[in-house]
């Protein structure tokens, strides 16, 4: 009896091990996590409603090219952002590509899109993408935000130096401070000139962006 109460538990452990391995298996990985995070509706309704410092603005990230994405190549989705209020006349278009460079470290590029007028609204029907190739997008350099996977599963990073060119309102240089996580995308864009004065964007602190149902 003593034995068949041994195996019994050793076939438990067995299978509870097998339980174990299959859940480890079927985890999102952290780049996967970090795209799923990215991707969505997002408003700053909230925060606007809080503070009048802030603008409403709708922000739309979504998943192109299912084709040409997965995790070795990188990801890429497709960005747009409006006042709420004119949300058919977005002031910024973009593509992002994101990819995991180490265990903890990732980079979402910066793409602009060629005509980009021709792909408002598009995050609808992301099926209009298939028209155009990521080799006709023009990378802008020195605008990438590099990640970094934090102790709470989040990731937060920021552009690098002064190397993302800006002359809007008089600026030389932009930055970008940035984190993600399950509630939504804190974004925090300046402008500087070259006496690293900001010259546009927040003052008091990044937008807070909070994902719709």
């Amino acid at each position: 009896m003593r034995n068949v109460a041994l195996l019994l538990a050793f076939w438990g452990l067995v299978a509870g091990s097998c339980s174990l391995s299959r859940k480890a298996l079927s985890s999102p990985s952290d780049l996967d996590r970090l795209v799923q995070w990215m991707s969505g509706s997002f408003s700053s309704a909230a925060q606007a409603q809080r503070d009048t410092a802030y603008f409403d603005i709708s922000l739309q990230m979504h998943a192109i090219w299912p084709s040409r994405s997965n995790a070795k190549e990188g990801y890429w989705l497709y960005v747009e952002q409006a006042m709420t209020a004119r949300a058919d006349k977005p002031y910024r278009q973009r593509v992002y590509k994101v990819e995991q460079l180490d265990a903890r470290t990732f980079r979402s590029s910066v793409y602009l899109l060629p005509d980009d007028s021709k792909f408002v609204g598009a995050w609808k029907n992301p099926q209009v993408f298939e028209a155009i190739e990521p080799g006709q997008l023009s990378p802008r350099e020195g605008c990438a935000v590099q990640l970094t996977l934090q102790a709470d599963g989040s990731f937060s990073g920021s552009t690098l130096g002064k190397g993302c060119e800006s002359t809007l309102r008089g600026a030389s240089y932009a930055s970008s401070k940035v984190s993600i996580s399950s509630k939504g995308i804190d974004s925090w864009d300046q402008g500087f000139n070259a006496q690293d004065e900001q010259v546009w964007g927040a003052v008091k602190g990044g937008y807070e962006f909070r994902k719709l149902n």
